[in-house]
């Protein structure tokens, strides 16, 4: 398969901002069928940041073959971490036989692949985050002449673009008419929605967080949180509600997602108690305008495709409670660009843990692990009709075409024990094909297997994650960390200074 995020003459690649989430997972209780694409939705006519029609869980990522096109020590939208490590191109039968075997068993009890520190709500904002961080506002003039995002490109930040797209004056319909509230709509379903146009799709920054009824309905939780600072009189203008919900939102990525995902004391390594940030693997050659590293995009950040269940529980408001999948029948999956039905509407507690609400039943994630599932493993023609319907194997030879270096070397450039094939499940007896390394994206996952049980991330997983995330955040000269570092959500957001979760959010922001 040639991958399509390497050439331009082919269709836009399969986003890992799309899949990560559970965009295609699938419930097997209540079946699995062909998902419609959903509606082009955009912020306003004629918006120019979106240059093709939108399809359900397609995007691409302009300029991420920098290594290839461009070489490894160049940089701009994208840019190779590890620069000095060579590309790693093993043979691509050696990997599709890899991607075959990544499928998970059906034979288990389906809770023995759960993971018991990480609540499902969590593979969500890592889809939510990954979307405000890789949005491309670049206008399509500027992307046309710079189509390998060398010069023209905005820095990735963790500024809520995604929520408040260009402001009031160029994208009126996500905001009241008194260009401050963020617009939220009673449907004819009867249920808070996004802002939608005559064929359903959400008026939005980001297209993208329409995909899924869960994502859309985490991004109206922000749209709810930032009414909410105006409402309580926290904050008296448009730029008080920006800065208190873009800095709780940034809290969050740190002390609660980070700290699940990757552990505290991998967070402690690049952040410390007085908010400086510390620079190891990930330094820009222009600060002012980071890249974004491959490493971290085509590999480590697709840990959250191993977490996403084969479906989840959203209400129990009803007999039987109210669980859906993305793909199943149509009106009762999880598909974006419609209205919100009231039968999916979430009650959050089954996805975080929200003071004050019921701690079970609650969807957990899958463990962090070589497995993928079967949703994943095999998507549906409708989701990639090129006939490469393994996720793996899209994964697996993407990083290679786009010049991924070895998970052993990056292990080994990094101070860390190298994992051995034989210790990942890859054994190569004559150590012709392998060359005794692995793809860095099955590296990843099977080492966080082998360290953590699948838990979290691993030494070499889980300081990529960290340092890259935490790294922009503190060259972000508007975020939190540079501008008072000693900053901490407090009453009455947080009853107690400093300890703020994603729980903490959505009971302030719906007033629960």
């Amino acid at each position: 398969m040639v991958d399509t995020a390497a050439h331009d003459d082919e269709t836009p690649e399969i986003g890992r901002r799309a899949l990560l989430a559970g965009s295609v997972a699938a419930a097997g209780a209540v079946g699995c069928g062909a998902l419609p694409a959903a509606a082009a939705p955009h912020p306003g006519p004629g918006d120019p940041r979106f240059p093709f029609k939108w399809k359900h869980s397609v995007y691409g990522m302009r300029g991420n073959d920098i290594a290839i096109r461009s070489g490894r020590g160049r940089e701009g939208r994208f840019g190779v971490m590890f620069k000095r490590e060579a590309a790693f191109s093993p043979p691509d039968e050696l990997i599709k036989s890899l991607a075959a075997q990544m499928g998970e068993p059906s034979g288990p009890n389906p809770a023995d692949f759960d993971n018991p520190r990480i609540p499902a709500g969590f593979t969500f904002l890592g889809q939510f985050i990954d979307h405000d961080m890789t949005l491309d506002r670049t206008p399509l003039p500027e992307q046309e002449a710079d189509p390998r995002g060398l010069t023209n490109f905005g820095t990735p930040q963790f500024d809520l673009g995604s929520l408040y797209g260009r402001g009031p004056r160029l994208d009126p319909q996500l905001y009241e008419a008194d260009r401050t509230r963020m617009k939220v709509v009673r449907n004819p379903n009867g249920v808070d929605d996004l802002p939608r146009n005559a064929d359903g799709a959400a008026y939005l920054g980001d297209p993208r967080n329409d995909e899924n009824l869960i994502v859309s309905q985490l991004h109206l939780a922000f749209a709810k949180f930032h009414n909410r600072c105006l409402s309580t009189r926290l904050a008296r203008s448009l730029a008080d509600a920006q800065r208190l919900t873009r800095w709780h939102f940034q809290w969050i990525i740190v002390h609660d997602f980070l700290e699940k995902v990757v552990g505290p004391e991998v967070v402690g390594r690049f952040l410390d108690t007085r908010g400086r940030v510390r620079q190891e693997f990930y330094r820009p050659m222009n600060p002012n305008r980071p890249m974004m590293p491959i490493e971290y995009s085509v590999a480590a950040y697709r840990f959250g495709h191993s977490m996403i269940r084969a479906g989840y529980l959203l209400n129990q408001r009803t007999t039987p409670p109210a669980a859906a999948a993305i793909f199943g029948a149509e009106g009762s999956d999880l598909r974006g660009g419609r209205q919100l039905p009231s039968r999916l509407e979430i009650d959050w507690w089954h996805f975080f843990d929200v003071p004050g609400k019921p701690t079970t039943p609650r969807n957990q994630a899958r463990r962090i692990d070589g497995k993928l599932s079967l949703p994943l493993f095999n998507l549906p023609a409708s989701v990639v009709p090129d006939g490469t319907p393994s996720l793996a194997e899209r994964n697996l030879i993407r990083g290679k075409r786009l010049g991924l270096p070895a998970g052993q070397d990056v292990a080994a450039r990094m101070g860390v024990t190298p994992l051995t094939n034989a210790q990942l499940g890859l054994p190569d007896p004559d150590n012709a094909g392998w060359q005794g390394k692995a793809p860095l994206w099955f590296y990843i996952l099977k080492e966080a297997e082998l360290s953590y049980a699948g838990e979290r991330l691993g030494p070499v997983g889980g300081r990529i994650v960290a340092e890259v995330i935490i790294g922009i955040l503190g060259l972000d000269r508007n975020s939190y960390l540079r501008v008072n570092p000693r900053w901490r959500p407090s009453a009455p957001i947080a009853p107690v200074p400093g300890q703020f979760r994603a729980g903490d959010f959505l009971k302030f922001a719906l007033a629960l």
